[in-house]
């Protein structure tokens, strides 16, 4: 990436020093009898054109894949247990380790802001294996899973698997994700001691690659208890009862381009834009989306910065 950029920047200066000399260059001869506009106007128009398009490729292709910020979002779900009120979750999904942004110096910057959040759980929400493809090469989980060991909540971190990690071998990314303290759930549950609290935590697998066992699951939680549920893919809200009340998911990158005005480029929802980000309220319960950290098929991102995220849960006004 160093190289890429410091081509870059002379590239991008040399084109703003030629827009500006556009604008500053004379209309044109005397001898013409005039003063033609139009055609430095198309000149100057063309360069600027050049320029802008030049900066969208920089920012996105060199610029904000390489960004983390931190998102604070509050979800307040009416039937909460009021010991669980303020409950603080780090949610991050889509990693998508690389040798190109997600390298290890990047990854030891994710769990050290995470951790600096002080969550009480941290999920993550499948996909950290990355395709070899343009500019990136795939690290294997024996390598990268060993930084994620530094990850720390008091209540746990508990993980769902990708179509990604499927695809490269399930087995491999489960066994070194869990020797290094990571709990996978896939079609999984567990009860965590929250509080003083019951909390259960269902792992739901990837609907691309393997079946979710969604009642087999759920009938294992007791009624009446409080449920979060993880999976990667979220088109598989609509299939998950109104007893779980909040589903955790990646997968949708955010669209990992998005422009003013026009909105996403590409959907990986079957839903479109339903699922794509954010925070969804239907028939009583709730889904939160991430657009994750990493990329995926092309190392781009525009205007959805790799995130992770601090939620906090609410439970109703007394």
């Amino acid at each position: 990436m160093t190289v890429a950029f410091v081509v870059s920047v002379p590239v991008l200066l040399g084109l703003l020093l030629f827009v500006i000399n556009e604008i500053r260059r004379p209309p044109g001869p005397a001898r013409w009898g005039g003063t033609p506009r139009w055609p430095k106007r198309l000149r100057v128009s063309f360069a600027a054109i050049i320029l802008l398009l030049a900066g969208v490729v920089f920012w996105g292709f060199l610029v904000e894949p390489g960004r983390l910020i931190v998102r604070h979002e509050t979800i307040r779900i009416d039937n909460w247990p009021k010991e669980l009120d303020g409950l603080q979750i780090a949610v991050l999904a889509d990693i998508h380790v690389d040798s190109w942004f997600v390298n290890d110096r990047k990854l030891r910057a994710i769990v050290q802001q995470t951790n600096q959040l002080q969550p009480e759980l941290i999920m993550i929400l499948g996909d950290y294996m990355s395709g070899n493809g343009w500019m990136k090469r795939t690290v294997d989980p024996e390598v990268f899973a060993p930084v994620l060991k530094d990850f720390h909540a008091p209540l746990g971190v508990y993980s769902v698997l990708g179509n990604h990690d499927t695809w490269f071998s399930l087995r491999r990314v489960r066994q070194a994700l869990e020797q290094n303290g990571i709990k996978v759930l896939e079609n999984e549950e567990v009860e965590i001691n929250a509080r003083g609290t019951s909390l259960w935590v269902a792992g739901l697998a990837d609907l691309w690659t393997r079946p979710q066992r969604i009642d087999d699951v759920l009938a294992r939680i007791p009624d009446g208890r409080p449920v979060i549920a993880l999976t990667h893919n979220p088109d598989i809200f609509p299939r998950v009862p109104e007893r779980v009340q909040l589903l955790l998911a990646g997968h949708t990158h955010g669209g990992q381009v998005r422009f003013p005005l026009i909105g996403t480029v590409v959907e990986s929802s079957r839903f479109g834009n339903r699922y794509g980000r954010g925070h969804v309220v239907e028939n009583n319960h709730h889904l939160f989306v991430t657009t994750g950290i990493g990329t995926s098929i092309v190392p781009v991102r525009f205007g959805v910065p790799p995130e992770v995220v601090l939620l906090t849960i609410k439970a109703p006004s007394p």
